[in-house]
């Protein structure tokens, strides 16, 4: 099970006069002076559009960033928010001219700005996350969260009361849709094993159909908490929303619910990283990002940068269940156990995920 990464560094706002970026970049290091020692190493990170404060990829890439600074004092980290995809470009190109030596990207969608950037620029080292490597230049930090979707989906069909949960994403993308064939697989595995018939609304994985926010949006918590209104309206108890951002109007219809609708989070462990909402989060499917990134980061800074993809697995613990939390005197013993052995039989190969967007390495 996975835990944030702490975010205890020292931090420093500062300007990069020849960029045109979507925000002023901010700057931390794991020492005040790091940035003019010698031999220091910049890293950059450019986020996606949900921000620093998504909750999710963008924040845990960023924790993973400051944990290399924290670990490293001849590392310092930067980063850029990208407002709108039309920023993905001229971020990238800013932090090539300030000479970072690791471009970390954020997100399955700058995939085309971070690879045309490296075409440009071949001299240039990048990591990505959510997205497969493109070598000599590029290393991929993939997760196959099938896998923690999987029991994600078992735990949600082991715990609705009306037989009905729920899953919706930002936007119809494979990093998205990978979770949501997972937990609509591990709902399916939980009726065949027991008899049972628990419905999925929001996702068919058979027909690779479902609901996504209307404004394929990682940051619309309105239309989130419309989503899950109509999930709920419709007989769901237990909801997953895989959205960033848009997520936490989720968990705002599950808290307004009066205990008629509780939530799955995702990519980190939802109870700390949302803690206002921590009655209504029965546990999160994680996301092993912050380790991820912090390790590509710290390799770079070694000199031991490397285009082979990182896929995060069960296995590794680059996905999987976060704890119960307040719901742990909830949770069935016999289900628990369940879980665990389900978890086994994955690794082991025992049980075989179907998800066609499973990342291949």
């Amino acid at each position: 099970m996975n835990k944030p990464v702490g975010l205890a560094v020292i931090a420093t706002v500062v300007a990069l006069t020849a960029t045109a970026c979507g925000s002023k970049p901010v700057s931390t290091s794991g020492s005040s002076s790091s940035a003019q020692a010698g031999g220091s190493f910049k890293a950059c990170m450019v986020t996606d559009t949900g921000g620093l404060d998504d909750h999710s990829f963008n924040a845990e890439s960023w924790a993973g960033m400051q944990d290399a600074a924290k670990a490293n004092p001849n590392i310092h980290v930067q980063n850029a928010t990208s407002a709108t995809e039309n920023d993905y470009t001229s971020n990238i190109a800013g932090f090539v001219s300030a000479q970072c030596k690791l471009i970390v990207t954020v997100g399955f969608a700058m995939n085309t700005a971070t690879v045309d950037s490296a075409k440009k620029n071949p001299n240039q080292h990048y990591a990505i996350v959510d997205n497969t490597s493109t070598k000599p230049q590029v290393q991929g930090l993939e997760f196959n969260t099938a896998q923690g979707g999987f029991l994600g989906g078992y735990f949600a069909a082991g715990m609705t009361k009306t037989g009905k949960v729920a899953t919706f994403g930002g936007a119809n993308y494979p990093t998205v849709t990978v979770y949501m064939d997972g937990f609509w697989e591990g709902v399916q595995y939980y009726n065949q094993k027991h008899g049972t018939h628990v419905q999925v609304l929001g996702w068919d994985e058979t027909k690779q159909q479902g609901t996504f926010d209307p404004t394929q949006s990682f940051t619309d918590q309105a239309g989130g908490k419309q989503i899950a209104a109509t999930f709920q309206s419709e007989g769901a108890d237990i909801v997953f929303p895989v959205a960033g951002g848009t997520g936490i109007g989720a968990l705002t219809q599950a808290q307004s619910s009066g205990g008629k609708l509780n939530a799955i989070w995702v990519d980190d462990d939802g109870f700390v990283s949302n803690p206002q909402y921590g009655s209504v989060i029965m546990t999160s499917v994680t996301k092993g990002i912050a380790t991820a990134v912090s390790t590509s980061v710290q390799a770079a800074a070694a000199g031991n940068f490397t285009a082979t993809p990182f896929v995060g697995t069960l296995a590794n613990n680059g996905t999987g269940l976060a704890p119960f939390h307040d719901f742990a005197s909830k949770v069935p013993a016999s289900l628990t156990s369940e879980l665990a052995t389900v978890k086994q039989d994955i690794i082991n190969g025992t049980i075989k995920i179907q998800s066609k967007s499973q990342p291949t390495g």
